[in-house]
């Protein structure tokens, strides 16, 4: 068998899969987001290794423990971007810094000044939620910290130093730091002279689908398990997620409804196009890479707004349901921008936004509104990938989301291309990362890697988007004229 652990934003989740590739068990654990200042996102490493642990011990608790002895490899996926910052003896410095922090703008046209080959060799404009400005923001602002750095390691790779002792990342991942060739699939000198790093304080890379090393014994015994188990090199949670779903191939794609939003697809070759805000990064499997545009907040604005109102998801969805063609027609609008954008706008000051709140709007027109909004920012990204020269006809639903059939079919409309959701498919980067530790194994790429059962097919009305795109137009002629607020810089 094989364990696959996805180190999320609000959640470790993790599945254990057979030598069949069914999912044979899925637990996950909580994770909480600290915000000590407009605009940061930090947590403690030491809160997903606590995580992560509670969660295997779910998974063995499932499966028992002759059963789970049986697991052979363990495949890491992770939230990308993340800087964990370690001093000569692996002792964390500061809270990590996460991908939905936005304190570093500043450094970010710093970094292009100093990096005029940035775009050429990274293939993505810089921004606040890479790992390269928050280091250059750590220097800046923490500079006794910032003396003492030994090692930046990703949140992945931090929870496998704390299983292997090894610091080793994956293409993938390392892609998200602007500190790698993305062509070359290496470490880029340049980059990192640019933002006053070092070559020795980076981890090694592995392909994904390679082994990165093994469970360090006392590990091993902690969770139950034999200390031969290998550890795959991994994915950053986007490429995983297409492990996952079977995105192995050229024109592959997917799109994620997770705390973020993702439309990814996969290329034979590096194509960036960081005008229009889109990602080039390499995929986890050797010699691919793909393109990928991405919203900050995507499922997290349904639970926010579920927070808000207190209700919880489901009972939601049953009253948007219930509402008629007028109701939607004259809803409000939501531009789900609660913590910056990235694609297409790349502001990290951008706000979500109510527009056209009136008397007459219940909850459910507000919550109609969010999924919508949400909706929007994905047509967004994919006019961008149409722009960049990559185009779709279908694509699969992965993450929290897809367990709506609701918002599937809005998406379908919103997008006009057809949206499948697949058996397992809420189980996202952690399938993806275990079938990972299968290729480490040894297992076949087009055995591993199959497409998961078809578990629904929504296809675009042709009706519902035409009556989408008055609206669409208008939430994007929202956007432009919002001020910042005033104090926000």
């Amino acid at each position: 068998m094989y364990l696959g652990i996805d180190l999320g934003t609000s959640e470790v989740k993790a599945v254990v899969i057979g030598a069949d590739g069914a999912l044979l068990a899925l637990a996950g654990s909580a994770l909480n987001v600290s915000r000590p200042h407009p605009r940061w996102s930090e947590q403690a490493p030491a809160d997903w290794w606590q995580a992560a642990c509670d969660t295997v011990a779910k998974l063995r608790a499932q499966l028992g423990e002759e059963r789970f002895r049986q697991v052979r490899a363990i495949g890491l996926s992770g939230q990308m971007h993340g800087a964990v910052l370690l001093d000569a003896d692996d002792r964390v410095l500061r809270p990590a810094i996460l991908w939905s922090d936005s304190r570093s703008a500043p450094e970010c046209a710093e970094l292009a000044q100093r990096a005029p080959r940035l775009h050429a060799i990274a293939g993505n404009l810089a921004m606040p939620g890479f790992t390269a400005p928050k280091l250059m923001w750590v220097a800046r602002h923490e500079p006794q910290l910032f003396s003492r750095i030994a090692s930046v390691l990703l949140p992945k790779d931090w929870l496998r130093l704390q299983m292997t002792g090894r610091k080793v990342s994956d293409p993938s991942d390392a892609a998200g730091t602007l500190w790698l060739d993305v062509e070359g699939r290496n470490w880029s000198d340049e980059l990192l002279a640019a933002s006053g790093m070092r070559r020795d304080q980076m981890p090694a890379l592995v392909d994904g689908s390679a082994a990165s090393g093994a469970l360090l014994p006392a590990v091993a015994r902690a969770w139950g398990l034999r200390d031969d188990v290998v550890v795959a090199g991994g994915a950053g949670d986007g490429a995983a997620s297409a492990v996952g779903i079977g995105a192995v191939n050229p024109g592959d794609g997917f799109l994620s409804l997770g705390t973020s939003g993702v439309l990814f697809v996969v290329n034979d070759r590096f194509r960036p196009n960081p005008a229009r805000a889109i990602h080039a990064f390499c995929h986890t499997l050797p010699q691919r890479w793909h393109q990928m545009s991405v919203m900050l907040s995507a499922a997290s604005c349904l639970r926010w707004f579920c927070r808000l109102c207190s209700v919880d998801e489901k009972s939601l969805l049953a009253e948007i349901e219930q509402l008629d063609h007028e109701q939607l027609a004259n809803a409000p609008l939501f531009l789900p921008y609660l913590s910056g954008e990235r694609t297409p706008h790349n502001d990290p000051y951008a706000s979500g936004v109510f527009h056209g709140l009136s008397p007459e709007h219940q909850r459910a027109a507000l919550g109609y509104a969010v999924l919508e909004g949400v909706s929007f920012g994905m047509v967004d990204g994919l006019d961008a990938l149409r722009a960049a020269g990559t185009d779709v006809s279908e694509l699969s639903l992965v993450g929290g989301g897809a367990r709506s059939p609701y918002w599937a079919q809005l998406l379908a409309d919103a997008l006009n291309v057809r949206i499948v959701t697949h058996v397992g498919g809420e189980a996202g980067g952690a399938l993806g990362a275990a079938r990972l530790a299968w290729l480490a194994d040894g297992g076949q790429e087009s055995e591993v890697c199959r497409k998961p059962l078809r578990h629904a097919v929504f296809e675009p009305d042709a009706a519902r988007h035409a009556a989408l795109q008055p609206r669409l137009a208008r939430y994007r002629e929202i956007y432009q004229p919002l001020p910042p607020l005033p104090g926000v810089e």
